[in-house]
């Protein structure tokens, strides 16, 4: 812990500057870590920063701050996955047990600790930068980077050198309005990192007669959305009673993950990590998240006729995000199911590597379903649905249907 006197002219405040010790090899004797080359990471590559205002006349610097890293690096040490810059963390209560809004964290290169390399690796320097829930969201929806570039544009948000100042009651968009255009700008233009979420979803194969326009009949349409919402509450007391240009490529790695995935099942922790694709070692791909009961290798690939996707409000309000700034740069998003062994996989015509192609655009591996979004289906989808993005101003259940591409949407009321 160390006091940093800032920099008046630059609007960098006084501030406790923290710097772990022990995330890289500190002794170089294979008791923590084996031993690595001098042009490879040390120990796991980065040490973990944070700078926090410092309180007019406040002597000494608050412990919190050691304690908060201290979990980050549990969390490092048991999961084995790095923190990179770009990452956010999500944390969903105050960093510093108060009342404060600032709730979540970034990750960016710290901004004077520059990266370092010694006999025994390479060490680089990442910072905690403390956030707000709609900025958290924002670089969920577009990237970290991006975000961490707004918060150094306005000092009361973090300046130059991203002090956190847990009283800060303003989020950089209530500083700035004009800043959520340029966030909005960023997605359309550069797509978004948020490559899958775990939210509620299912998916089957109806028969003909369920695959239907929304100018069908009504009664017809009023005993479908009966019957979704059956199916929702049946599902959601069942969670509740167990207490529970270039073109993008699927790796075979990737593929792997879904495999053990499946195995596993999902677990649910405290820390929530996500991060865009850095290193293969560490890809968040879209197949990377389901689970099921036996051998993986004897589950069947099948393609399907017609598709009927389910989600609740919750994550149907992502299904324009997923289409605009994900499918529409040529990438893919996953849905997750939070209470089931179901993933839904949505890809577009430029990735590689997929179960789907343009002649069966839906396939399923078990419980793992692609749904291949051809591009000239592309635009209407994202016209219809756009709406979805004004989540209360959906009335629910609503039905979204594309005869011509056998596909229709349900969106369910969210649990009560």
């Amino acid at each position: 812990m160390y006091a940093n006197p800032g920099d008046p002219d630059r609007s960098i405040p006084p501030h406790w500057h923290y710097i772990s010790f022990g995330l890289s090899d500190l002794h170089g004797d294979c008791r923590v870590y084996e031993l690595g080359m001098a042009d490879g990471p040390s120990g796991f590559g980065f040490e973990l920063t944070f700078r926090l205002k410092r309180e007019p006349g406040e002597a000494n610097p608050p412990t919190w701050p050691a304690a908060l890293m201290q979990a980050l690096a549990r969390y490092v040490f048991q999961s084995e996955n790095v923190l990179c810059s770009g990452d956010h963390v999500s944390w969903h209560t105050p960093l510093d047990g108060s009342e404060s809004r600032i709730q979540h964290m970034l990750m960016t290169e710290d901004s004077q600790l520059q990266p370092t390399s010694s006999v025994l690796g390479m060490v680089n320097f990442i910072q905690i930068v403390g956030v707000c829930e709609e900025e958290l969201k924002a670089a969920q929806h577009w990237n970290g980077p991006g975000i961490i570039e707004l918060l150094r544009s306005k000092p009361p948000a973090g300046g130059p050198w991203l002090v956190t100042d847990m009283r800060r009651g303003e989020t950089i968009f209530e500083l700035d309005p004009h800043l959520k255009e340029r966030v909005d700008q960023g997605i359309e233009q550069e797509g978004s990192n948020l490559s899958g979420v775990s939210a509620w979803c299912l998916w089957d194969e109806p028969g003909e007669n369920d695959n239907q326009s929304s100018d069908g009949e009504e009664d017809d349409k009023e005993n479908k959305k009966e019957r979704d919402e059956e199916e929702y509450r049946e599902r959601t007391s069942e969670r509740r009673s167990s207490k529970e240009p270039r073109k993008r490529e699927i790796s075979d790695y990737e593929s792997e993950q879904i495999k053990a995935a499946l195995k596993k099942g999902l677990s649910n922790t405290h820390l929530n990590v996500q991060e865009e694709s850095q290193a293969q070692s560490r890809k968040e791909s879209f197949d990377s998240t389901v689970s099921s009961d036996g051998p993986t290798e004897l589950i069947r690939t099948r393609t399907l006729e017609t598709v009927h996707l389910k989600f609740n409000l919750e994550a149907g309000s992502l299904l324009p995000l997923a289409l605009r700034g994900r499918l529409k740069h040529g990438r893919h998003f996953t849905f997750k199911g939070i209470m089931n062994d179901i993933a839904i996989t949505l890809v577009s015509s430029s990735v590689v590597g997929s179960i789907t192609d343009e002649e069966h655009p839906f396939a399923a591996h078990g419980t793992w379903l692609q749904v291949l979004i051809q591009d000239e289906a592309l635009e209407d989808m994202i016209c219809d649905l756009d709406e979805l993005s004004r989540p209360d101003d959906i009335l629910c259940p609503k039905t979204y249907s594309w005869p011509e591409k056998r596909l229709c949407i349900t969106i369910l009321p969210d649990e009560s």
